[in-house]
């Protein structure tokens, strides 16, 4: 399993990837999720994968190849990235083909975004199926692999206004939040924010297991979190609030029979 999540806000994009591909008592693989491609001043664009390595990797590879053979159609010379997102569904969906069955699947999903010359920057999610969506001014992110541990802080902090640094940082606890309730998703970490016309990736990191950093978010989200719970009002307090007009606490449950 893995984390991928990207996220278009008004002042760039944000991506966020885990490394981890397999994790077990003895063995745990790590594989990058995130690949860059474009030409500076021009175009650039980020592309994160979760699903079947073996599919992922096969779709990489035929991506590079395509440019380095100057293909009718690159990432190179698409002309918008909705087509760059055609392009790799198409991509995906021939190698799945290649060893799919009706009783084994080799699914992956993709995010890809970015930004050519003239438009404004986009974001992507190929379906394994080679279809897709795009971003909206009320979800301006996207996830895919293990979505719904990291999703939470997303909705509450994210909104197209949010500046690129606290985006990062709402992804890096997303991410977090992630690997605390699923061994499957783990560091390394990697993070590339792209500013909005800037045709150029110069905002990369890549967050090892051992990063204090890394370690510093957890503390202060972890003690931020308990000091906020602690400071909920107390059960007994609540039952005042939900009375009902009849004077009978809305707490109650039915009356059997």
């Amino acid at each position: 399993m893995t984390y991928c999540l990207a996220v278009n806000v008004n002042d760039g994009l944000v991506f966020c990837s885990d490394s981890r591909t397999n994790a077990g008592v003895d063995m745990a693989s790590t594989y990058s999720k995130m690949f860059c491609f474009g030409k500076e001043g021009e175009r650039q664009m980020v592309i994160l994968s979760a699903g079947n390595l073996a599919t992922t990797q096969g779709v990489i590879q035929r991506i590079k190849r395509d440019i380095k053979q100057g293909a009718d159609v690159t990432l190179m010379n698409v002309s918008h990235m909705e087509d760059a997102a055609d392009y790799i569904g198409g991509l995906s969906v021939a190698v799945q083909g290649k060893y799919s069955s009706p009783d084994r699947s080799f699914e992956a999903s993709f995010i890809v975004g970015g930004q050519i010359g003239g438009e404004d920057p986009r974001l992507f999610l190929v379906y394994p199926q080679g279809n897709h969506i795009t971003t909206s001014s009320d979800t301006p992110y996207l996830q895919i692999g293990e979505t719904k541990y990291g999703k939470p802080i997303l909705d509450r902090i994210i909104t197209s206004a949010t500046p690129l640094d606290k985006v990062a940082l709402a992804a890096l606890v997303s991410m977090d939040s992630t690997m605390r309730s699923n061994l499957t998703v783990g560091p390394p970490f990697e993070i590339q924010i792209y500013e909005r016309d800037r045709l150029g990736l110069r905002r990369y990191h890549r967050f090892d297991a051992e990063s204090e950093y890394l370690r510093e978010i957890k503390r202060v989200w972890d003690e931020s979190l308990n000091a906020a719970f602690n400071r909920l009002p107390p059960i007994a307090w609540a039952f005042s609030w939900d009375e009902r007009a009849d004077g009978e606490n809305a707490a109650s449950p039915p009356q059997a029979g």
